[in-house]
């Protein structure tokens, strides 16, 4: 049994909003930061990978990311997982089977 410090970077796409205070933003990194948190980072922060998904590569953990996020995260499109410095692992949304 071993850890990693993993990062997840995640990009939204959409068009800029006219109004209100994310006026000239997609989404406003603090909601994205927000949903992500809930959603991921405080699921799995200090727990066994093994004990929340099944076999848990850096592409199935993305998957499950994912899924956690769609349709809560507007605009989502493209979540990068890295477990070390230099390893990653890409899912965009044109990846996804059914994404719309």
């Amino acid at each position: 049994m071993h850890g990693h410090s993993y990062r997840l970077e995640v990009a939204v796409r959409g068009p800029l909003r006219d109004e209100g205070p994310a006026q000239g933003m997609v989404v406003d990194f603090e909601d994205i930061k927000s949903v992500v948190r809930e959603r991921v980072v405080d699921v799995l922060d200090h727990r066994t990978l093994n004990d929340v998904v099944d076999n848990p590569t850096v592409e199935r953990v993305l998957v499950w990311a994912w899924e956690r996020l769609d349709g809560t995260l507007q605009g989502l499109d493209e979540l990068v997982l890295w477990e070390t410095q230099d390893s990653c692992a890409r899912l965009c949304r044109d990846d996804v089977a059914g994404a719309s």
